[in-house]
């Protein structure tokens, strides 16, 4: 498939890609590259700034002010912050020391 820099697809040109696409052979190469150690699992900004914090899941919603179901979703990318959020979970990745300062003890 194209590289993410240039433009998108048409919706024609994607289902002629499509229709010549062997997935089961773009999986097993996946899979070998991942073997190989070629890949990387990219973690979500929302897992990278709790773990920054090394705080659980629970402590870390409770801190956000948000519920762990709606942590998990950013962290699962199936959700994304709101800008509010976005910005305390940038600040958390940044320096982690000013997220756990205003922790309730």
């Amino acid at each position: 498939m194209p590289s993410k820099k240039t433009k998108p697809l048409t919706d024609a040109e994607l289902e002629a890609y499509e229709a010549t696409r062997d997935l089961g052979a773009d999986l097993l190469q996946s899979i070998r590259e991942m073997k190989a150690g070629k890949g990387r699992a990219a973690l979500s900004p929302a897992i990278e700034a709790r773990k920054q914090t090394g705080l659980s899941q629970a402590q870390f919603a409770a801190l956000l002010g948000v519920s762990v179901r709606t942590l998990q979703g950013w962290e699962q990318g199936r959700k994304q912050p709101s800008g509010a959020a976005r910005t305390l979970l940038a600040i958390a990745r940044a320096n982690p020391q000013a997220i756990l300062a205003v922790a309730p003890k």
